[in-house]
């Protein structure tokens, strides 16, 4: 990304590169999500980030919770579902990394709304 196209992305609360801090918002799934909402303020595509990572990842984390507790197809869908996680995971972080709003269907609509 171009130093232009940084600028766009405008200034955060916390100093850090507007970018970085949104891959920093699924680092650690929900965690982190969690923590940059709390921090940051007045950047929208942060908050945009933090708030789609956590309710992906919560909502993840929840299902994979549940799921596990279901005799043997339990473990096989809580396999998929953790598999499903990191793919999803990645393709975010490298996303926001880009410096893309990258919407999900449900999650993007509710972090739009929030952010």
């Amino acid at each position: 990304m171009g130093e232009n196209e940084q600028e766009g992305l405008g200034n955060t609360d916390t100093g850090i590169k507007p970018n970085v801090a949104a891959l920093l918002c699924y680092l650690l799934w929900f965690v982190t999500g969690l923590i940059f909402f709390l921090i940051e303020r007045s950047n929208k595509f942060v908050r945009f980030h933090a708030i789609q990572s956590m309710v992906v990842f919560g909502a993840i984390f929840v299902a994979w919770w549940i799921v596990g507790f279901v005799p043997v197809i339990g473990a096989v869908v809580s396999g998929l579902l953790l598999l499903f996680g990191v793919v999803l995971w990645i393709v975010l972080m490298v996303k926001a990394f880009q410096g893309e709003k990258f919407k999900l269907p449900v999650a993007g609509y509710i972090a739009e709304k929030k952010s």
